[in-house]
């Protein structure tokens, strides 16, 4: 019986409720409670919603009570039936110029209609369940048509912060800016630069004050401040004008060329769903990074979120609201107010119709340029500086720019639509365009394919390897992600042919040296794959009770019959073999292990299993390259110090194999001073061997979570007796006292504060060895000379995430490795 199902005593007198001898008690009646964390966090998106859903409105033309219907409704509707509980839904932006359209098109009435239409039509998508079928549209048109929408709200508004009235298109805004400039209001202008002012000051309030007033949020602020101050300088300035709500206007019946409206419907419904569906994707992140957050509310569900958000629009078109969607800005600010539940959105919807009822007056003091301000500072920051570095890094600037001046000069449907066109265009070219080129040195025949090798390409690599003489020596280079069957095919045969004719053909990948033995199912050179995933591998032989190894693997392509199972009678090992009671473990077998040592003892049993799976499965795929390597010698590209700990394996998160790194292991990712090793100097002398004798480019200290070592230097006392940990653990001493130093930044984890003092500790023991390892002769002089990198590292092992120490000079702040700024 579910502990959730409801049950009836038999026995009314009977306090103890009856349940099956193996199933959890039934769940006691609880009242409904909203929790403290909620009731805060939906205040905090109030009061930036309050303002933004009034200055939306006004963007768009719209009636101002559009945009609080509109915020009460996607707190209330979407908030309760969206499938991502802290997402905040409402007027947005993105939908403002789309909307200011379709308003000036077919007036207010029928705009309502439209929205009524599209969420409907969002409705049937929902069930339907193409919900991601929406992501998979390009981050680089998304990214585009959002700064493209903000460029028309900003200019819009514009003319509005100047005390004049925007025009009904960008090109328009642009001629009339000059006679605008030439006619400035002052008191418009006074309580624009306020607000502005306000807007940007307000979150760099240094200091503890500082941190305590950033609670209230910068809109509110801001709008406040300078409505303040209209008021007592007696400015006279236009203000915000609410109508009686007996004479609001809701929806009526859409008049229109069908086309047209059915076009109209179709962007609302697209701008609406792809903004709410990559919102929720961002607040997943958002509580990811929060510990114990994600265990509470659980991942987002896509196409409950899409019916959800059809629902608010169906209700806020109805009711002469504005289109709803998914808010960035206050469902940030909801996950970071602490927020625990969906109850934060609906509370924070039933606060915007209590202001929309009982607030009249007070919003009506506000002066519509400081909502302006405000809204145009929001259309401003959706050009983001870090979506052009990141389409810049991808090669998408052209697809990001097209869709930008589309947007910005043609509409927003008429924007995406060429965006996608040219993102296609784009990806043809990509695919098809591939170099090959075919140059002869010393004797040897270099074969180089720059691209992807798809069946276009192969008359050209056809032409290429003909011109490889018979008997010759070749090499093959491929400088590529994708390989489709035709063209290995077509390599294939040509190799089999060329060494059936006396020659040697040596095929290659990105990484010089790293060649690929013939018999591969792909010829790519790189053989680095991704670890596959695994769960306890210290499984239990079903008849013995011994302790079975697992070692884990990578996935390798040419290992045939590797399996990833689920739960069954069987256990898949990482090595593609099973554990079944006809292996090792059963009693026939238990006397023959194969164990150098006892039979009986489980540790050597499992050392003897482990390295048995290796020498059958993993040895044949890596004896090409440890031959490499023995021959040539290590040449590892950085050092890497980390912690002793079981659950570090650090081949895993760096994703590294054989001679990549050099790696010193410690308790507690410990580097002594120069001389204070009292006679151990092994720390020092893999410094010096490292940097000196091997030139290694980086080093790179590895802390992580749940370290014991931190752990016994909080809770240390002096005295006592001076074990060897005692004696080693005084070297991160230091890591205390910095951390106990109030003249210091703390370091932290980007997103969030640090769970605890461990952890914290943890991050600032990292930045405080770095300090140590600048200390050591050999590696100043190779920071002197620009000839090495030093890299901070923090690996959350119950997230599985690694966040990089990004800003090591001024404030101590540990990123996710997605976002960091790493040059190549």
């Amino acid at each position: 019986m579910s502990a959730c199902a409801p049950t009836r005593a038999t026995d009314p007198t009977r306090t103890e409720r009856m349940h099956q001898p193996h199933s959890p008690p039934p769940a006691p009646h609880r009242r409904f409670r909203i929790a403290g964390a909620d009731v805060s966090a939906s205040i905090a998106v109030f009061l930036i919603a309050l303002p933004l859903s009034l200055g939306i409105a006004l963007a768009t033309g719209a009636p101002l009570q559009a945009g609080l219907v509109a915020a009460a409704v996607g707190g209330l509707v979407a908030g309760l039936l969206g499938g991502c509980p802290l997402q905040v839904s409402g007027p947005a932006a993105g939908l403002t110029v789309v909307t200011a359209d379709l308003i000036h098109r077919y007036g207010w009435r029928t705009t309502c209609a439209i929205t009524v239409l599209a969420g409907l039509a969002q409705l049937g998508l929902g069930c339907l369940r193409v919900a991601r079928t929406a992501l998979a549209v390009s981050p680089a048109i998304v990214h585009g048509m959002l700064a493209g929408i903000g460029v028309t709200i900003a200019v819009a508004q514009l003319h509005i912060v100047l005390g004049g009235t925007p025009q009904s298109s960008v090109l328009a805004n642009l001629r009339a800016l000059p006679a605008q400039l030439a006619n400035l209001q002052p008191a418009a202008v006074t309580v624009s630069a306020l607000t502005l002012t306000l807007l940007l000051l307000w979150p760099r309030i240094p200091g503890r004050a500082g941190r305590l007033l950033r609670k209230v949020p910068a809109a509110l602020v801001a709008v406040a401040g300078a409505t303040a101050a209209a008021s007592l300088a007696g400015l006279t300035v236009p203000k915000v004008d609410l109508p009686s709500w007996s004479s609001h206007a809701l929806a009526g019946l859409p008049e229109g060329p069908v086309l047209g409206l059915v076009a109209a419907v179709l962007t609302i419904t697209l701008v609406c769903s792809v903004q709410s569906l990559l919102g929720a994707v961002a607040v997943d992140k958002l509580i990811a990074a929060r510990p114990g957050l994600s265990a509470r509310v659980g991942r987002a569900d896509l196409d409950r979120e899409l019916l959800g958000q059809g629902a608010a629009n169906i209700v806020s078109g109805a009711l002469g609201g504005l289109p709803v969607a998914g808010v960035a800005v206050r469902s940030s600010a909801n996950v970071n107010a602490g927020a625990v539940s969906r109850n934060s959105t609906m509370l924070h919807g039933v606060l915007v119709v209590v202001a929309a009822l009982l607030m009249v007056p007070v919003l009506e003091l506000i002066p519509l340029a400081s909502l302006a301000a405000l809204v145009m500072a929001v259309g401003i920051q959706m050009v983001s500086l870090h979506h052009i570095r990141t389409v810049t890094r991808h090669r998408e600037v052209l697809v990001y720019a097209v869709t930008t001046l589309g947007v910005v000069f043609l509409g927003v449907l008429e924007g995406v639509t060429l965006g996608v066109a040219v993102a296609v265009a784009v990806a043809m070219h990509r695919l098809a365009r591939t170099r090959i080129t075919h140059d002869e040195k010393e004797g040897v025949h270099h074969v180089h394919v720059r691209g992807q090798l798809t069946f276009l390409a192969v008359p050209r690599l056809s032409r290429a390897l003909h011109l490889v003489p018979q008997g010759a020596h070749a090499v093959v280079e491929l400088d590529g992600s994708f390989m489709d069957h035709a063209a290995y095919e077509s390599l294939q045969d040509w190799q089999k042919t060329h060494t059936a004719r006396g020659g040697s053909a040596e095929l290659t990948g990105r990484r010089a040296g790293v060649s690929t033995e013939p018999a591969s199912p792909s010829p790519v050179g790189c053989r680095c794959h991704p670890w596959t995933p695994w769960r306890n591998h210290q499984c239990g032989s079903p008849l013995s009770g011994t302790t079975a190894s697992r070692p884990a693997m990578p996935k390798a392509p040419s290992t045939a019959g590797t399996t990833d199972a689920p739960d069954g009678p069987h256990r898949v090992d990482g090595s593609g073999t099973t554990d079944s009671p006809d292996d090792s473990g059963s009693p026939d077998s238990s006397g023959s292990s194969g164990s150098s040592g006892s039979p009986g003892n489980p540790g050597s049993r499992q050392l003897a299993r482990g390295i048995s799976a290796f020498q059958r499965n993993t040895a044949p795929l890596v004896r090409g390259e440890l031959a490499r390597l023995a021959r040539e010698g290590q040449q590892p590209s950085q050092l890497f110090l980390t912690c002793a700990d079981s659950r570090l394996v650090t081949s895993m998160i760096t994703s590294s194999g054989p001679g990549d790194l050099f790696v010193v292991r410690n308790v507690g990712n410990l580097v002594p001073l120069p001389g204070e090793e009292s006679g151990d100097d092994s720390v020092a002398a893999a410094i010096e061997y490292a940097v000196d004798v091997l030139q290694v480019r980086s080093i790179t200290v590895c802390g992580h979570s749940g370290c014991g070592a931190m752990q016994a230097l909080l809770n240390s006392e002096p005295g006592g007796a001076q074990t060897p940990l005692k004696r080693w653990l005084r070297h991160g001493l230091p890591s205390l006292e910095r951390m106990a130093d109030t003249g210091l930044p703390w370091a932290r984890l980007a997103g969030r504060a640090p769970a605890d003092a461990v952890e914290q500790l943890c991050l600032t023991n990292v930045v405080q060895q770095l300090e140590h390892l600048r200390s050591h002769e050999s590696v100043a002089r190779a920071l002197r000379k620009g000839a090495l990198e030093l890299h901070g590292m923090y690996f959350h092992v119950g997230e599985a995430q690694a966040y990089l120490l990004t800003q090591a000079d001024e404030e101590q702040v540990f990123g996710h490795v997605e976002a960091a700024e790493l040059s190549s």
